[in-house]
Protein backbone atom coordinates (compact mmCIF):
# COMPACT_ATOMS: atom_id res chain seq x y z
CA UNK A 1 0.00 0.00 0.00
CA UNK A 2 2.83 2.38 0.88
CA UNK A 3 4.58 1.53 -2.40
CA UNK A 4 1.40 2.21 -4.36
CA UNK A 5 1.00 5.57 -2.63
CA UNK A 6 4.63 6.55 -3.23
CA UNK A 7 4.26 5.72 -6.91
CA UNK A 8 1.47 8.29 -7.13
CA UNK A 9 3.75 11.04 -5.78
CA UNK A 10 5.06 12.64 -8.93
CA UNK A 11 6.61 15.90 -9.96
CA UNK A 12 9.68 17.70 -8.62
CA UNK A 13 11.03 15.52 -5.82
CA UNK A 14 13.11 18.31 -4.27
CA UNK A 15 9.97 20.42 -3.81
CA UNK A 16 8.29 17.48 -2.10
CA UNK A 17 11.29 17.07 0.22
CA UNK A 18 11.67 20.76 1.07
CA UNK A 19 7.96 21.24 1.75
CA UNK A 20 7.87 18.10 3.90
CA UNK A 21 10.89 19.20 5.93
CA UNK A 22 9.46 22.68 6.58
CA UNK A 23 5.97 21.41 7.43
CA UNK A 24 7.12 18.60 9.72
CA UNK A 25 9.72 20.80 11.39
CA UNK A 26 6.94 23.29 12.21
CA UNK A 27 5.61 20.85 14.83
CA UNK A 28 8.59 21.63 17.09
CA UNK A 29 8.37 25.45 17.26
CA UNK A 30 4.56 25.34 17.32
CA UNK A 31 4.64 22.98 20.30
CA UNK A 32 7.25 25.12 22.05
CA UNK A 33 5.61 28.49 21.35
CA UNK A 34 2.16 27.16 22.33
CA UNK A 35 3.13 27.54 25.98
CA UNK A 36 2.15 31.15 25.40
CA UNK A 37 -1.47 29.94 25.53
CA UNK A 38 -1.11 28.15 28.87
CA UNK A 39 -0.30 24.55 29.79
CA UNK A 40 -3.81 23.35 29.03
CA UNK A 41 -3.58 24.52 25.42
CA UNK A 42 -0.13 23.26 24.44
CA UNK A 43 -1.10 19.77 23.29
CA UNK A 44 -4.44 20.78 21.81
CA UNK A 45 -2.81 23.58 19.80
CA UNK A 46 -0.17 21.16 18.49
CA UNK A 47 -2.78 18.56 17.53
CA UNK A 48 -4.79 21.23 15.75
CA UNK A 49 -1.71 22.31 13.81
CA UNK A 50 -0.79 18.71 12.94
CA UNK A 51 -4.32 18.05 11.64
CA UNK A 52 -4.24 21.25 9.55
CA UNK A 53 -0.87 20.29 8.05
CA UNK A 54 -2.16 16.77 7.33
CA UNK A 55 -5.15 18.20 5.44
CA UNK A 56 -2.71 20.52 3.67
CA UNK A 57 -0.67 17.56 2.43
CA UNK A 58 -3.88 15.97 1.11
CA UNK A 59 -4.73 19.23 -0.69
CA UNK A 60 -1.25 19.32 -2.24
CA UNK A 61 -1.37 15.64 -3.21
CA UNK A 62 -4.75 15.76 -4.95
CA UNK A 63 -3.98 19.13 -6.57
CA UNK A 64 -0.73 17.87 -8.09
CA UNK A 65 -2.68 15.05 -9.77
CA UNK A 66 -4.86 17.54 -11.68
CA UNK A 67 -3.49 18.48 -15.14
CA UNK A 68 -2.60 22.15 -14.79
CA UNK A 69 -4.46 23.12 -17.96
CA UNK A 70 -7.72 22.77 -16.03
CA UNK A 71 -6.74 25.63 -13.72
CA UNK A 72 -7.40 28.02 -16.61
CA UNK A 73 -11.14 27.49 -16.50
CA UNK A 74 -11.22 27.20 -12.72
CA UNK A 75 -9.60 30.63 -12.37
CA UNK A 76 -12.14 32.21 -14.72
CA UNK A 77 -14.95 30.75 -12.64
CA UNK A 78 -13.16 31.61 -9.40
CA UNK A 79 -12.76 35.36 -10.09
CA UNK A 80 -16.46 36.34 -9.77
CA UNK A 81 -16.96 33.88 -6.90
CA UNK A 82 -14.07 35.25 -4.82
CA UNK A 83 -15.20 38.83 -5.46
CA UNK A 84 -18.66 37.99 -4.11
CA UNK A 85 -17.10 36.22 -1.11
CA UNK A 86 -14.84 39.22 -0.39
CA UNK A 87 -17.79 41.61 -0.58
CA UNK A 88 -19.81 39.43 1.79
CA UNK A 89 -16.85 39.14 4.18
CA UNK A 90 -16.28 42.90 4.26
CA UNK A 91 -19.94 43.44 5.16
CA UNK A 92 -19.72 41.39 8.36
CA UNK A 93 -18.55 44.36 10.38
CA UNK A 94 -15.21 45.53 11.68
CA UNK A 95 -14.70 43.89 15.06
CA UNK A 96 -15.71 40.50 16.43
CA UNK A 97 -14.24 39.47 19.79
CA UNK A 98 -11.50 42.05 19.38
CA UNK A 99 -10.42 40.78 15.95
CA UNK A 100 -10.82 42.30 12.52
CA UNK A 101 -13.90 40.43 11.31
CA UNK A 102 -13.71 41.79 7.77
CA UNK A 103 -10.75 39.46 7.14
CA UNK A 104 -12.60 36.29 8.07
CA UNK A 105 -15.64 34.45 6.83
CA UNK A 106 -17.47 32.28 9.30
CA UNK A 107 -18.47 28.80 8.12
CA UNK A 108 -21.26 27.92 10.57
CA UNK A 109 -21.90 24.40 9.30
CA UNK A 110 -18.39 23.22 10.22
CA UNK A 111 -17.57 25.79 12.89
CA UNK A 112 -14.46 27.18 11.16
CA UNK A 113 -13.31 30.59 9.98
CA UNK A 114 -11.95 31.11 6.48
CA UNK A 115 -9.73 33.96 5.22
CA UNK A 116 -10.82 34.67 1.63
CA UNK A 117 -7.81 36.89 0.88
CA UNK A 118 -5.52 33.83 0.93
CA UNK A 119 -7.66 32.09 -1.68
CA UNK A 120 -7.97 35.32 -3.65
CA UNK A 121 -4.17 35.47 -3.96
CA UNK A 122 -4.02 32.04 -5.60
CA UNK A 123 -7.00 32.67 -7.88
CA UNK A 124 -5.81 36.06 -9.17
CA UNK A 125 -2.30 34.75 -9.86
CA UNK A 126 -3.63 31.74 -11.79
CA UNK A 127 -6.02 33.98 -13.71
CA UNK A 128 -3.27 36.47 -14.56
CA UNK A 129 -1.03 33.65 -15.79
CA UNK A 130 -3.89 32.42 -18.00
CA UNK A 131 -4.57 35.88 -19.45
CA UNK A 132 -0.90 36.52 -20.22
CA UNK A 133 -0.33 33.10 -21.79
CA UNK A 134 -3.41 33.55 -23.95
CA UNK A 135 -2.05 36.83 -25.28
CA UNK A 136 1.65 35.96 -25.60
CA UNK A 137 1.67 36.33 -29.38
CA UNK A 138 -0.60 39.35 -29.50
CA UNK A 139 0.16 43.06 -29.45
CA UNK A 140 -1.60 43.87 -26.17
CA UNK A 141 -3.32 47.24 -26.02
CA UNK A 142 -4.02 48.73 -22.63
CA UNK A 143 -7.63 49.61 -23.39
CA UNK A 144 -8.40 46.02 -24.33
CA UNK A 145 -6.85 44.65 -21.13
CA UNK A 146 -8.72 46.94 -18.72
CA UNK A 147 -11.83 44.81 -18.40
CA UNK A 148 -10.37 41.26 -18.55
CA UNK A 149 -7.19 41.93 -16.51
CA UNK A 150 -7.02 45.17 -14.55
CA UNK A 151 -10.66 45.37 -13.48
CA UNK A 152 -10.80 42.08 -11.49
CA UNK A 153 -7.33 42.73 -10.06
CA UNK A 154 -8.34 46.22 -8.91
CA UNK A 155 -11.61 45.03 -7.38
CA UNK A 156 -9.90 42.25 -5.41
CA UNK A 157 -7.09 44.51 -4.15
CA UNK A 158 -9.53 47.26 -3.13
CA UNK A 159 -11.78 44.79 -1.29
CA UNK A 160 -8.83 43.39 0.69
CA UNK A 161 -7.10 46.74 1.31
CA UNK A 162 -9.24 48.09 4.19
CA UNK A 163 -8.81 45.02 6.38
CA UNK A 164 -5.46 43.61 5.25
CA UNK A 165 -3.03 46.18 3.92
CA UNK A 166 0.00 43.89 3.65
CA UNK A 167 -1.86 41.19 1.70
CA UNK A 168 -3.35 43.71 -0.75
CA UNK A 169 0.11 45.21 -1.36
CA UNK A 170 1.60 41.73 -1.82
CA UNK A 171 -1.09 40.77 -4.35
CA UNK A 172 -0.52 44.01 -6.27
CA UNK A 173 3.30 43.66 -6.32
CA UNK A 174 3.25 39.96 -7.20
CA UNK A 175 0.73 40.49 -9.97
CA UNK A 176 2.73 43.37 -11.44
CA UNK A 177 5.85 41.18 -11.25
CA UNK A 178 4.13 38.33 -13.09
CA UNK A 179 2.73 40.71 -15.68
CA UNK A 180 6.23 42.09 -16.24
CA UNK A 181 7.61 38.55 -16.63
CA UNK A 182 4.73 37.80 -19.01
CA UNK A 183 5.99 40.52 -21.36
CA UNK A 184 3.10 42.92 -20.89
CA UNK A 185 4.09 46.27 -22.49
CA UNK A 186 6.36 48.06 -20.01
CA UNK A 187 5.13 51.47 -21.14
CA UNK A 188 1.77 50.68 -19.50
CA UNK A 189 3.18 49.15 -16.30
CA UNK A 190 4.70 52.39 -15.04
CA UNK A 191 1.33 54.12 -15.32
CA UNK A 192 -0.42 51.22 -13.59
CA UNK A 193 2.09 51.20 -10.75
CA UNK A 194 1.78 54.97 -10.32
CA UNK A 195 -2.01 54.69 -10.35
CA UNK A 196 -1.83 52.05 -7.64
CA UNK A 197 0.24 54.34 -5.43
CA UNK A 198 -2.16 57.21 -6.07
CA UNK A 199 -5.20 55.11 -5.15
CA UNK A 200 -3.48 53.92 -1.99
CA UNK A 201 -2.62 57.50 -0.94
CA UNK A 202 -6.19 58.58 -1.70
CA UNK A 203 -7.52 55.75 0.45
CA UNK A 204 -5.28 56.77 3.36
CA UNK A 205 -6.41 60.39 2.99
CA UNK A 206 -10.09 59.40 3.04
CA UNK A 207 -9.71 57.17 6.06
CA UNK A 208 -7.75 59.84 7.90
CA UNK A 209 -10.50 62.33 7.07
CA UNK A 210 -13.27 59.93 8.08
CA UNK A 211 -11.76 57.72 10.81
CA UNK A 212 -15.08 56.07 11.65
CA UNK A 213 -15.04 54.23 8.32
CA UNK A 214 -12.24 51.88 9.38
CA UNK A 215 -11.55 52.36 13.09
CA UNK A 216 -8.02 51.58 14.34
CA UNK A 217 -6.71 50.24 11.02
CA UNK A 218 -4.87 53.32 9.72
CA UNK A 219 -3.62 54.10 13.24
CA UNK A 220 -2.17 50.59 13.38
CA UNK A 221 -0.41 51.01 10.03
CA UNK A 222 0.91 54.45 10.99
CA UNK A 223 2.23 53.25 14.34
CA UNK A 224 4.05 50.31 12.75
CA UNK A 225 5.74 52.54 10.18
CA UNK A 226 6.61 55.24 12.72
CA UNK A 227 8.05 52.69 15.15
CA UNK A 228 10.19 51.27 12.36
CA UNK A 229 11.67 54.55 11.12
CA UNK A 230 11.81 56.50 14.39
CA UNK A 231 14.34 55.00 16.86
CA UNK A 232 12.98 57.19 19.66
CA UNK A 233 9.71 55.26 19.48
CA UNK A 234 11.35 51.85 19.36
CA UNK A 235 10.68 51.18 23.03
CA UNK A 236 6.93 51.30 22.37
CA UNK A 237 7.24 48.57 19.72
CA UNK A 238 6.66 45.68 22.10
CA UNK A 239 6.70 42.91 19.50
CA UNK A 240 9.89 43.92 17.71
CA UNK A 241 11.81 44.43 20.95
CA UNK A 242 10.94 40.94 22.19
CA UNK A 243 11.65 39.41 18.79
CA UNK A 244 15.09 41.01 18.71
CA UNK A 245 15.73 39.81 22.26
CA UNK A 246 14.78 36.27 21.25
CA UNK A 247 17.16 36.39 18.28
CA UNK A 248 19.96 37.76 20.48
CA UNK A 249 19.38 34.98 23.02
CA UNK A 250 19.76 32.37 20.30
CA UNK A 251 23.27 33.45 19.33
CA UNK A 252 24.98 30.98 16.97
CA UNK A 253 23.73 27.58 18.13
CA UNK A 254 20.54 28.47 20.02
CA UNK A 255 19.34 27.65 23.51
CA UNK A 256 17.84 24.31 22.48
CA UNK A 257 14.47 23.01 21.32
CA UNK A 258 11.66 24.06 23.63
CA UNK A 259 13.92 26.20 25.81
CA UNK A 260 12.92 29.63 24.52
CA UNK A 261 12.33 32.19 27.26
CA UNK A 262 10.79 34.85 25.03
CA UNK A 263 7.97 32.64 23.77
CA UNK A 264 5.98 33.38 26.92
CA UNK A 265 6.01 37.16 26.42
CA UNK A 266 6.31 37.55 22.64
CA UNK A 267 2.87 38.16 21.06
CA UNK A 268 1.99 36.04 18.00
CA UNK A 269 4.85 33.67 18.86
CA UNK A 270 3.20 30.82 16.92
CA UNK A 271 2.42 32.83 13.81
CA UNK A 272 3.81 36.25 12.85
CA UNK A 273 6.96 36.02 15.02
CA UNK A 274 7.65 32.30 14.99
CA UNK A 275 10.93 32.90 13.13
CA UNK A 276 12.25 34.74 16.20
CA UNK A 277 11.43 31.71 18.37
CA UNK A 278 13.13 29.41 15.86
CA UNK A 279 16.25 31.59 15.91
CA UNK A 280 16.29 31.66 19.71
CA UNK A 281 15.97 27.88 20.04
CA UNK A 282 18.08 26.79 17.05
CA UNK A 283 20.40 29.76 16.68
CA UNK A 284 21.62 31.57 13.61
CA UNK A 285 22.57 28.21 12.11
CA UNK A 286 19.00 26.92 12.42
CA UNK A 287 17.59 30.18 11.05
CA UNK A 288 20.09 30.00 8.19
CA UNK A 289 18.91 26.49 7.31
CA UNK A 290 15.30 27.71 7.19
CA UNK A 291 16.33 30.59 4.93
CA UNK A 292 18.27 28.16 2.72
CA UNK A 293 15.25 25.85 2.39
CA UNK A 294 13.00 28.68 1.24
CA UNK A 295 15.67 29.82 -1.21
CA UNK A 296 16.02 26.25 -2.48
CA UNK A 297 12.26 26.13 -2.92
CA UNK A 298 12.44 29.37 -4.92
CA UNK A 299 15.16 27.85 -7.12
CA UNK A 300 13.10 24.72 -7.81
CA UNK A 301 10.02 26.81 -8.64
CA UNK A 302 12.10 28.70 -11.20
CA UNK A 303 13.42 25.38 -12.57
CA UNK A 304 9.87 24.01 -12.92
CA UNK A 305 8.86 27.19 -14.73
CA UNK A 306 11.91 27.08 -16.99
CA UNK A 307 11.32 23.45 -17.95
CA UNK A 308 7.63 23.94 -18.72
CA UNK A 309 6.75 23.35 -22.34
CA UNK A 310 3.87 25.85 -22.38
CA UNK A 311 3.63 29.58 -21.71
CA UNK A 312 0.82 28.98 -19.25
CA UNK A 313 2.86 26.42 -17.32
CA UNK A 314 5.82 28.77 -17.07
CA UNK A 315 3.74 31.70 -15.83
CA UNK A 316 1.56 29.52 -13.60
CA UNK A 317 4.49 28.05 -11.66
CA UNK A 318 5.96 31.50 -11.05
CA UNK A 319 2.58 33.11 -10.38
CA UNK A 320 1.55 30.81 -7.52
CA UNK A 321 5.07 29.98 -6.33
CA UNK A 322 6.73 33.39 -5.98
CA UNK A 323 4.18 34.78 -3.46
CA UNK A 324 5.05 31.93 -1.07
CA UNK A 325 8.74 32.84 -1.06
CA UNK A 326 7.99 36.57 -1.01
CA UNK A 327 5.79 36.08 2.05
CA UNK A 328 8.47 33.99 3.77
CA UNK A 329 11.11 36.66 3.19
CA UNK A 330 8.73 39.34 4.50
CA UNK A 331 8.03 37.35 7.67
CA UNK A 332 11.73 36.80 8.34
CA UNK A 333 12.49 40.42 7.49
CA UNK A 334 9.98 41.60 10.08
CA UNK A 335 11.46 39.36 12.78
CA UNK A 336 14.95 40.80 12.27
CA UNK A 337 13.58 44.34 11.95
CA UNK A 338 14.45 44.88 8.28
CA UNK A 339 10.90 45.94 7.42
CA UNK A 340 7.88 47.16 9.42
CA UNK A 341 5.48 44.69 11.03
CA UNK A 342 3.09 43.31 8.41
CA UNK A 343 1.21 40.44 10.07
CA UNK A 344 2.23 37.96 7.36
CA UNK A 345 2.76 34.37 8.66
CA UNK A 346 5.75 32.19 7.79
CA UNK A 347 4.49 29.78 5.08
CA UNK A 348 4.33 26.09 6.06
CA UNK A 349 5.60 26.82 9.58
CA UNK A 350 3.34 29.40 11.28
CA UNK A 351 0.12 28.21 12.84
CA UNK A 352 -3.06 28.92 10.94
CA UNK A 353 -5.65 27.27 8.79
CA UNK A 354 -6.48 29.05 5.56
CA UNK A 355 -2.95 30.33 4.97
CA UNK A 356 -1.44 26.86 5.37
CA UNK A 357 -4.00 25.22 3.11
CA UNK A 358 -3.61 27.87 0.39
CA UNK A 359 0.17 27.46 0.54
CA UNK A 360 -0.20 23.71 0.02
CA UNK A 361 -2.70 24.39 -2.79
CA UNK A 362 -0.23 26.70 -4.53
CA UNK A 363 2.61 24.20 -4.19
CA UNK A 364 0.31 21.48 -5.52
CA UNK A 365 -0.26 23.61 -8.61
CA UNK A 366 3.50 24.04 -9.09
CA UNK A 367 3.91 20.28 -8.78
CA UNK A 368 1.12 19.78 -11.29
CA UNK A 369 3.12 21.83 -13.79
CA UNK A 370 6.21 19.70 -13.15
CA UNK A 371 4.23 16.44 -13.37
CA UNK A 372 2.50 17.15 -16.67
CA UNK A 373 5.54 18.71 -18.32
CA UNK A 374 7.63 15.66 -17.39
CA UNK A 375 5.00 13.41 -18.96
CA UNK A 376 4.74 15.61 -22.05
CA UNK A 377 8.53 15.60 -22.43
CA UNK A 378 8.73 11.81 -22.13
CA UNK A 379 5.90 11.49 -24.64
CA UNK A 380 7.58 13.83 -27.13
CA UNK A 381 10.93 12.00 -26.81
CA UNK A 382 9.34 8.61 -27.51
CA UNK A 383 9.38 8.13 -31.30
CA UNK A 384 6.75 5.40 -31.04
CA UNK A 385 4.34 7.66 -29.21
CA UNK A 386 4.24 10.74 -31.40
CA UNK A 387 0.48 10.55 -31.74
CA UNK A 388 -0.05 9.99 -28.02
CA UNK A 389 -0.75 6.28 -28.41
CA UNK A 390 0.23 3.91 -25.68
CA UNK A 391 3.15 1.62 -26.44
Amino acid sequence: MINNFSEKIKGDKIIWIVVSILAIFSFLPIYSASSNFGNGMILSNLLKHVSIVFVGFLIMFFTHMIPYKYFKGLSVIGIPIIIVVLVFTSMQGTIIEGANASRWLKLPLIGLSFQPSSLATVIIMVYTAFYLSKNQNKNIKFKYSILPLWFPLSIIVLLILPSNLSTSIMIFIMTITLIFIGRYPIKYLFGIFSSGIFVFCLFIFLVKSYPNLFPNRVDTWSNRIENFFDPSKEESNYQIQRAKSAIANGSLFGVGAGKSTMKNILPQSTSDFIFAIITEEYGIIGAGIILFLYTLLLFRIIVVSYKSVTDFGQLLALGVGLPIIFQAYINMGVAVHLIPVTGQPLPLISSGGTSIWMTFLAIGIVLSVSVNDQEDLISSENPLNILGEEV
